[in-house]
């Protein structure tokens, strides 16, 4: 029997007011506010850990500047992860952002977002989508993908994309173990 207190203000998580958080989470909302702008989706909830807002956090603001990776590139892995977790709030974010600001095509986010097959004419999208596979299947990454990666990426970016598909199954398992849903809000702060 679900209980109402299993309910939130974003997903199952109840999301704490500044008032009530204690001085290392003010802290480490302050330092995610002036990093990102804001405090986004999972952020909202690993609030609750500030140790890990402070490797989160950078790690985040990597991705979203200072990466080898496109924006593209990114987008077309973080719709296979977030698709491969059935993260619904990072799912319905993403296909929006790959669209918007990452400049694909809506057939191909549609595609990556339901589990079919599709193929990019740029080959460093082409590559970043079959590794991106063969890691989250889980499949052993054959010898002639991993030359092209090298080759096409070069070892940055493939170390790139492999921290990013870890950091986005972390992404997407806190939103769906808090059962985070695509319309979810939160607290305006």
């Amino acid at each position: 029997m679900t209980e109402t207190s299993d309910f939130g203000t974003f997903g199952r998580y109840k999301e704490l007011s500044l008032e009530e958080m204690t001085p290392e989470q003010k802290k480490a909302y302050e330092f995610t506010v002036k990093t990102r702008g804001q405090v986004p989706g999972p952020y909202k909830i690993w609030l609750q850990n500030p140790k890990l807002i402070d490797v989160m956090v950078p790690l985040g603001a990597y991705y979203q500047g200072s990466s080898s990776l496109s924006k593209a590139e990114i987008e077309i892995a973080t719709n296979l992860i977030n698709a491969r977790w059935l993260a619904a709030y990072s799912n319905y974010e993403h296909e929006w952002i790959a669209e918007q600001l990452g400049g694909l095509p809506a057939e191909k986010v549609e595609a990556l977002i339901a589990g079919l097959p599709t193929s990019f004419e740029d080959p460093r999208q082409q590559v970043v989508y079959e590794i991106t596979s063969a890691l989250i299947a889980p499949r052993v990454v054959p010898t002639g993908l991993y030359r092209r990666a090298v080759q096409l990426l070069g070892h940055t970016g493939l170390t790139d994309l492999t921290v990013l598909i870890g950091y986005f199954t972390s992404v997407s398992l806190t939103l769906r173990a808090y059962d985070v849903p695509s319309n979810a809000i939160g607290l305006e702060r």
